[in-house]
């Protein structure tokens, strides 16, 4: 049986850029970044004080007090997205056959929040003063049941966790969920909201974050020679893919093409990238075989782009053994440089931004690239946006555990 074409018709985001896409798309093309000093809790005993929060957030706007009682900082992010990017599409859930419509999302961490603030409670006060709302609020898969109970999505429903991979396998398993026949319609993408006491303090323990206390909006510089170090993120995106015939019957706006997705694990380090770069190699080379579409289609690749000396590295030697002589003919950015590290919502807003690029012939830039490294000598499509009709593109999502994903997108 041949696989059905998948098109995306719907996208929605929250980051520290903005509560919608507009508003990240225009800071992203305007290399904005939404780095500043954490407002959430005292940094006094962390070793970096800045991250990327969602700034304009005001739960009581998106929720009212009865249900966000019941709802975890991560899920609302997403329900939110999500809500964009259901309204882009055009559906009427209504009118269509809802057990064909389904829902996976990615998200690494979940509910720490809650579990923070839980067992502070429960120290003080006592287990029994925990609340009842607590397990259904730090599930991950929370986030997926209360997108499928809000949209009316009855098909298949779950959550991938794999790090910063997370919502790039969701994307994926999207993928093939409607080329299998098993849905016309995927709610899909992520979220992560871990910027918490905790959460920074386990990254700042693995000297994994940037220091760059003094400069926060200069601190994540991909590919640049002097990066140290990631930034925290917060947020999600939510695409909405549908198989292309069901798409056109009912007139969807459709953005762009799905066309492939590979997946691959280094098998090496449960933290540290294998320095061969074979395992996102691989990823990148599944996804081509996976659309049937020849290396010299793609003129750009959204790059997983940490900011942190061997992912970046990694990265790069990998994009050249799978490129060959036509890696110095790609422009690489590297969202992250604006918005941060998502964790596992990075690759939903990744890939949305490659939606976008498909959409307008644009590029956004690698913000804060001054100094090259002779380890990281591609276009990295330094400090300045760049118009750029593109064919087909790739997103990279590199996580702990060594997983890899690539997807893979072309213009429609």
């Amino acid at each position: 049986m041949s696989r059905r074409r998948v098109v995306i018709t719907g996208v929605g985001a929250v980051s520290s850029l903005g509560l919608d896409m507009k508003s990240n798309w225009a800071a992203m093309l305007a290399g904005t970044s939404g780095a500043g000093p954490i407002t959430k809790f005292d940094t006094k005993n962390h070793t970096c004080k800045f991250a990327h929060e969602v700034w304009d957030w005001v739960t009581d706007k998106h929720f009212a007090r009865p249900e966000s009682k019941k709802l975890e900082t991560f899920t609302m992010y997403y329900l939110v997205a999500a809500a964009e990017a259901m309204a882009a599409s055009g559906l009427d859930m209504q009118k269509e056959q809802r057990d064909r419509a389904a829902c996976i999302l990615g998200t690494g961490i979940g509910g720490i929040h809650e579990i923070e603030a839980s067992k502070q409670l429960q120290m003080e006060r006592g287990a029994d003063r925990i609340s009842p709302f607590f397990i259904p609020k730090i599930m991950a898969n929370a986030m997926a049941g209360q997108a499928a109970i809000r949209f009316g999505l009855q098909g298949t429903c779950y959550v991938t966790s794999s790090a910063c991979a997370s919502s790039s396998h969701a994307i994926g398993l999207a993928l093939r969920t409607i080329q299998w026949g098993e849905a016309d319609i995927v709610l899909t993408g992520g979220s992560e909201a871990a910027t918490t006491e905790l959460g920074l303090g386990g990254f700042c323990s693995l000297r994994a974050v940037s220091t760059r206390n003094d400069a926060p909006k200069q601190a994540s510089r991909p590919c640049d020679r002097d990066r140290d170090g990631f930034v925290m993120g917060e947020g999600g995106a939510a695409l909405v893919l549908e198989e292309y015939e069901h798409a056109k019957r009912r007139g969807a706006p459709i953005l762009c093409e799905m066309l492939g997705y590979g997946s691959t694990d280094d098998a090496h380090h449960i933290t540290a990238p294998n320095e061969d770069a074979d395992g996102p190699s691989r990823a990148m080379a599944q996804a081509l075989r996976d659309g049937g579409v020849a290396a010299e289609r793609v003129g750009y690749i959204n790059a997983h782009g940490t900011s942190t000396h061997l992912n970046d590295k990694i990265e790069t030697a990998a994009i050249k053994r799978v490129f060959g002589n036509h890696a110095k003919r790609l422009a690489v950015s590297s969202t992250k440089s604006m918005v941060g590290h998502l964790l596992g919502a990075s690759g939903a807003i990744e890939l949305a931004a490659c939606v976008m690029s498909i959409r307008d012939g644009k590029v956004h830039p690698t913000i804060n690239y001054q100094t090259p490294d002779p380890d990281c000598d591609l276009d990295y499509v330094p400090n300045v946006a760049r118009d750029l009709k593109i064919d087909c593109a790739i997103s990279n999502s590199l996580g702990f555990g060594g997983h890899n994903t690539s997807l893979l997108l072309g213009r429609i």
